[in-house]
């Protein structure tokens, strides 16, 4: 094994540690400030909707920067066409009803989870990625079951702050999981 490939997960490690750290945070107020506009969808709502996955793209470019020349970077660059779609997506079925935004919602949560999943497998030796990979997996799910929710009357987008906040909250243990890794030791 050579140095450069010994000392590549702890240049990885630091900055991804970083990110996870503000993804988490991020999620927490965005989910807190979805929940508070109310059920219904008004301008700061429809902000908000978009917003989400625009810091998605932007969370995928810091990502890939950092991890230059290694596998996972195809990935985020398909994250960051698919969740540009998706933001364009939800500013036009916020107009509408909240049953088109879960729809478009949940095909990002699908498309992106399963991305989400690959990326996290092709980092696993990097330590901390097993709960990037469930949550990639509970995306899929959870993104199957918003197409679903769009078609009921019970349509609500509180079961998008829901979403957010675990979501936030598999970056948070990814995030302290990936300490080891970062400062150069068994990352587990």
């Amino acid at each position: 094994m050579s140095t450069s490939t010994v000392l590549a997960p702890v240049g990885i490690a630091k900055p991804l540690r970083r990110l996870y750290f503000i993804r988490f945070a991020f999620t927490v107020v965005w989910a807190a400030l979805l929940f508070v506009t109310g059920p219904g969808l008004g301008p700061v709502s429809t902000t908000l909707l978009v917003l989400y996955p625009l810091f998605d793209v932007a969370a995928a470019v810091v990502d890939a920067r950092s991890a230059k020349g290694s596998k996972p970077v195809a990935g985020l660059y398909v994250n960051v066409a698919i969740s540009l779609l998706a933001a364009v997506g939800l500013a036009v079925a916020a107009s509408s009803g909240i049953p088109a935004v879960l729809g478009v919602w949940g095909a990002w949560a699908i498309v992106a989870g399963l991305v989400q999943l690959a990326v996290g497998l092709l980092r696993r030796t990097l330590g901390g990625q097993w709960p990037v990979i469930l949550s990639g997996g509970i995306s899929v799910v959870a993104g199957a079951s918003f197409v679903l929710q769009a078609t009921k009357d019970s349509a609500s987008l509180a079961t998008l702050a829901g979403y957010a906040t675990l979501g936030g909250i598999f970056f948070l243990v990814s995030a302290l999981r990936l300490g080891r890794a970062a400062n150069g030791s068994d990352a587990g």
